[in-house]
């Protein structure tokens, strides 16, 4: 039979009281942290949780800024592009009354001039920047997609962004493809129309390919604004996913605060009882009556 002492009595009882503390001293530091979870070996499963999840968090926060990267350089295309549209809607209007027989020279000089303004600035709409690349350069690495002839001087590659684990949307705009290439560009149709009315001719006849280069304007705005609602729809589902991937991190690592300090406060008192407890049982030996 087991024989009980004094000793193992004491022994028992200081195991206990220990391990009380031990409790206390968790539950304060959780309290302290804010965690739960504040080492692996707090919680092994929980703790492996957390960091795929911190995982999934930092490559999420890295789409949703990767959207707001893309939005901004299709915002950039986007306002270029409308003024394109307007610069080109000018210059037919332009056109237009250059074609009235009964102007004189003088009057088509005027309109010349006005049309070289118009391909100017054109010119400098096609070199529209963001953050010191052009829009509608490609990937090249100079400031500008058109030289001062019209002529495209970027290249052919692509500006993406990654804005989902499966989703790659492009933010950049084909420069050929929204002003024109060679003698189909819209620099080399307003060139035309400029000599024309120098020559005192009617610039008429190129109208169709002013319509043309406008057309080719508006497909690459419809393009952009198809683009800009597809890495809109995925900022909003990333957004909806950053709120479900924190709040399911807060489950397993944050700690329930009123659920905690009430534990800590029954621990407390249970300690306090097993205090009182221990004196009672614990009876004075000899030498307690010989000091």
């Amino acid at each position: 039979m087991l024989r009980i002492t004094q000793r193992s009595m004491a022994d028992g009882t200081y195991a206990n009281l220990q391990a009380s503390l031990a409790r206390s001293a968790s539950l304060q530091e959780q309290l302290s942290s804010g965690k739960q979870v504040a080492k692996p070996s707090d919680n092994p499963t929980g703790a492996t949780d957390i960091l795929q999840l911190r995982a999934e968090r930092s490559a999420n926060d890295q789409y949703l800024r990767n959207a707001d990267n893309g939005l901004s350089w299709l915002g950039t295309a986007d306002t270029a592009l409308q003024q394109t549209s307007a610069a080109v809607r000018h210059a037919r209007d332009l056109t237009v009354q250059g074609g009235n027989g009964s102007l004189s020279q003088t009057g088509r000089d005027a309109l010349a001039k006005e049309l070289r303004q118009v391909r100017d600035s054109l010119v400098e709409l096609g070199n529209t920047q963001y953050l010191g690349r052009p829009v509608f350069g490609g990937t090249t690495g100079g400031g500008t997609a058109f030289d001062a002839t019209g002529t495209y001087v970027g290249d052919t590659g692509t500006v993406q962004r990654r804005v989902g684990a499966d989703s790659t949307v492009r933010v950049d705009v084909d420069g050929p493809g929204a002003f024109g290439s060679g003698a189909t560009s819209v620099f080399a149709t307003l060139d035309g129309i400029i000599a024309d009315l120098e020559s005192g001719g009617s610039p008429t006849a190129r109208l169709a390919a002013l319509d043309t280069a406008h057309e080719r304007v508006l497909g690459a705005l419809a393009d952009v604004g198809a683009r800009t609602n597809r890495i809109e729809t995925l900022q909003a589902k990333g957004t909806d996913a950053a709120v479900s991937l924190r709040s399911a991190q807060s489950q397993i690592e944050d700690v329930d605060l009123p659920k905690t300090i009430l534990e800590l406060q029954l621990q407390s008192t249970a300690y306090q009882a097993a205090l009182g407890a221990t004196a009672r049982v614990l009876q004075p030996t000899l030498l307690d009556f010989l000091r």
